[in-house]
């Protein structure tokens, strides 16, 4: 008697993933770790910042005055982008440590929330930093 053909689920390949649609809260999980990876590989410079701008005023005065330049700017907002979210994600992950929001509707409605939330505070980031107000 011959087996009856059957669908077999494997792993998706490098090369299927830009035509992989990823769900949000996916998505979420992702920026999640990409945000903890680049604030922790940049720790150490941030550290030796403070550490320096807190030697003598005209220290503090000669940092400061690099936050004029648009790419520092640049990296500055990428840096608040990444706490905002990484803090908004993983208050979501506690959440769901506690199993609250763990069905699927619900998960993605959190993961949407998690971007209504970080997006808008990164871009009010990027309004005081660039001079808005």
């Amino acid at each position: 008697m011959p087996e009856a053909h059957r669908p077999q689920f494997r792993n998706i390949h490098v090369t299927q993933l830009a035509k992989y649609r990823l769900p949000l809260a996916g998505i979420v999980s992702i920026l999640h770790r990409i945000s903890g990876v680049l604030m922790f590989l940049l720790l150490p410079f941030i550290l030796y910042l403070l550490d320096n701008s807190l030697t003598s005023e005209d220290t503090f005065a000669y940092l400061k005055g690099y936050i004029q330049f648009p790419l520092v700017k640049l990296i500055i907002l990428v840096l608040s982008w990444a706490y905002l979210h990484h803090f908004c994600a993983g208050v979501r992950h506690v959440a769901m440590d506690m199993h609250v929001g763990l069905d699927k509707d619900t998960a993605r409605k959190s993961a949407a929330g998690i971007f209504m939330v970080s997006i808008p505070l990164a871009a009010l980031v990027a309004l005081k930093l660039f001079g808005a107000f």
